[in-house]
Order: C-alpha cells, then sequence, then structure tokens
C-alpha cells in the first residue's frame, strides 16, 4: 500500500478510538530487545498524540530471575507462581520499580512522552491480600479491589501511566501479582476499551502451531481444558476474560515487533488474537 493509503486506513481508526483508554501490558521477555522497547515507546507516544490514553502495566520475570541469581537465591516455583520470601520480595520491588518501572518511563520520556511511573502501592492502586494455597508462597498476592483515582488523574492531564504489578496488603505489606492478572483488573475498572498484551508468541496456537485470529471469552475455558492453552498463556487468557467480563470490549495477544501496537490498533488485518466478549462480524 501507498503511504497516503495508508495514512486513510490510520484515520478510520483515530477517529473511531479518540477518547479512550488502552491497558497495554509488556512482558518480562518484550524488555529484552532494545529495538522493540524503543518502538513500543514511540507507539505508544503516538496514540497519546492521537487523542488515545494509554496505560502501561508490565511485568518482569526474566529480570527479576536474573538479579535472584546474582544475589545466590534459587527461584522456586509451585504450580507457576514464584516462592516470594521477604528477600525475595526486596529484589522484585527493586527490579520492577527500581529498575524496569524507570526504564520504560525514561524511554517513553527520551522519545518525547510524558510519562509518570507507579507501583500498584501508589495511590493504594492494587489493594492487594495474601493468595491462599495449600503451600505457603510467600509475598504473593491477588487482588482486591482497584482504586483508579491515580490513574485516571494522569490520564486526564495528558500523561502515560507505567506502572509496576505490586499490591498493598491492609498488613502494610507489599505483595508481588501477576501482571497479566493486574493489567486485566485495571482495565476493567478504567472502563478500558482495549486490552493488549504484548508477549514473545504471535497470539493464540492451535496445536500444530497455527494462529488462531479470533475467539471469544467462550472459547476460553475449553482451550485450557483440551491442552490448547498452555504455562503461560493460561494466566493471560483467564485475565482477559476477567476484563471482557468487566467491560473491556476487546483484548488483544500479540508478538512484540516493532510497531505491532500500531499494526493491531491502526489496520483493519490487525495482528495476532483478538478476543472478544460475542463474536464480532464485519470487521
Amino acid at each position: 500500500m501507498k503511504t497516503a493509503d495508508v495514512l486513510i486506513d490510520a484515520l478510520e481508526y483515530i477517529k473511531r478510538f479518540a477518547g479512550q483508554t488502552f491497558v497495554v501490558k509488556l512482558g518480562g521477555e518484550v524488555m529484552m530487545s532494545e529495538e522493540v522497547m524503543d518502538a513500543v515507546a514511540q507507539d505508544l507516544i503516538l496514540l497519546n498524540y492521537v487523542n488515545i490514553k494509554p496505560v502501561v502495566i508490565h511485568g518482569g520475570g526474566v529480570e527479576i530471575t536474573r538479579a535472584m541469581d546474582k544475589f545466590g537465591k534459587k527461584p522456586q516455583f509451585i504450580d507457576g507462581l514464584r516462592v516470594t520470601d521477604k528477600e525475595t520480595m526486596d529484589i522484585v520491588k527493586m527490579v520492577l520499580v527500581g529498575q524496569i518501572n524507570t526504564g520504560i518511563v525514561s524511554r517513553i520520556n527520551k522519545h518525547g512522552g510524558n510519562a509518570v511511573g507507579l507501583s500498584g502501592k501508589s495511590g493504594k492502586l492494587f489493594v492487594a491480600k495474601k493468595k491462599a494455597g495449600k503451600v505457603d508462597i510467600g509475598f504473593v498476592g491477588e487482588i482486591e479491589k482497584v482504586n483508579p483515582d491515580i490513574v485516571n488523574l494522569l490520564i486526564e492531564k495528558n500523561y502515560i501511566p507505567v506502572v509496576s504489578p505490586i499490591g498493598l496488603g491492609a498488613d502494610g505489606e507489599a505483595y508481588n501479582i501477576n501482571a497479566d492478572v493486574a493489567a486485566g483488573a485495571l482495565a476493567a475498572e478504567l472502563g478500558a476499551s482495549k486490552l493488549i498484551l504484548l508477549t514473545d508468541v504471535k497470539g493464540v496456537l492451535r496445536k500444530d502451531g497455527t494462529l488462531i485470529k479470533r475467539l471469544v471469552a467462550d472459547d476460553i475455558e475449553e482451550l485450557i481444558k483440551d491442552g490448547t492453552a498452555k504455562s503461560g498463556m493460561i494466566p493471560k487468557l483467564k485475565a482477559i476474560k476477567q476484563a471482557l467480563d468487566g467491560g473491556v470490549k476487546r483484548a488483544h495477544i500479540i508478538k512484540a515487533k516493532k510497531h505491532a501496537i500500531l499494526e493491531e490498533v491502526f489496520t483493519s488485518t490487525g495482528a495476532g488474537t483478538m478476543i472478544t466478549k460475542e463474536e464480532v462480524r464485519g470487521e
């Protein structure tokens, strides 16, 4: 397509999404590429310039594991969740808030945006409780309540909020929260029209490795039950189901490559897998 045609096609989506909020979750593996992260920052800034309100939530599992190795702590996982004792929680906070969050904020600002870093403790954004289970896995939390006021305040002032998935318990302790779950819960509470999960796979894949372009929320349970969705895809799909049930119109799982966000938002072909509450026809 010619450049002019691309811009004209994009105009339709710019008009459609103007004034709406998108929650974008960055997986830890995504942040390993400087080139991709520069493109992500540019995409977020462009969204902001055309009056779309991006809110970023990031993970950081890869970097947390590296930091634990440096401190001589061996990571342990139970049912896919990181066992998080007090010392590990200190490492989690150091990596998520002190390194990754500030790095994303700096990158967006370097490219001309206005980003502000938060943790889920800021303004009691994520009120959390200790995750219950047969085995005590430490300071791993689940969200009891989302207080989006501080995020809404930043959005109204045209800032790009960047959120670390750490919650505050009633006991005053910090809790590590799954970033996919945090993104889904925040998207629902903000009334976001889109939840976009950037990851290291091209979307939800069939057992033969081909991409599933579209799903509806009712498909999710069956995909998990029959083993089509495995390991890290399961919490993503569960978080998306929660977001859709909470009023988010569309969720997308897309591979993090240069300008993948723009491809998803501003083209008719999109990218990755789109998941909606009910079947969408004619788009």
